[in-house]
């Protein structure tokens, strides 16, 4: 499993491990598996997608951030659209 934490400047938005992430990249959107290379990526206006245990998905939009990923840790630090 991978620990995904999703950090907005209001608090923390999601915190929990989760089986994919899928990420609006400025380069096009990709998406974060197990055992992914280490990455830091800044990320575009879109929709962050993420598979919890079992199969049910969440999403976030979001209208900008960055991403990390190392050693099956992904960290998001978002700007979250306003509803």
């Amino acid at each position: 499993m991978l620990k995904l934490k999703v950090v907005s400047p209001e608090r923390i938005e999601f915190e929990g491990e989760v089986e994919s992430v899928l990420v609006p990249g400025t380069m096009g959107q990709f998406q974060i598996l197990l055992n992914h290379a280490p990455i830091i990526s800044s990320l575009d206006k879109g929709r962050v997608v993420y598979a919890l245990p079992g199969g049910e998905k969440k999403s976030l939009d979001i209208s900008g951030g960055f991403v990390e990923v190392q050693k099956n840790v992904v960290s998001l630090c978002v700007e979250l659209n306003e509803a």
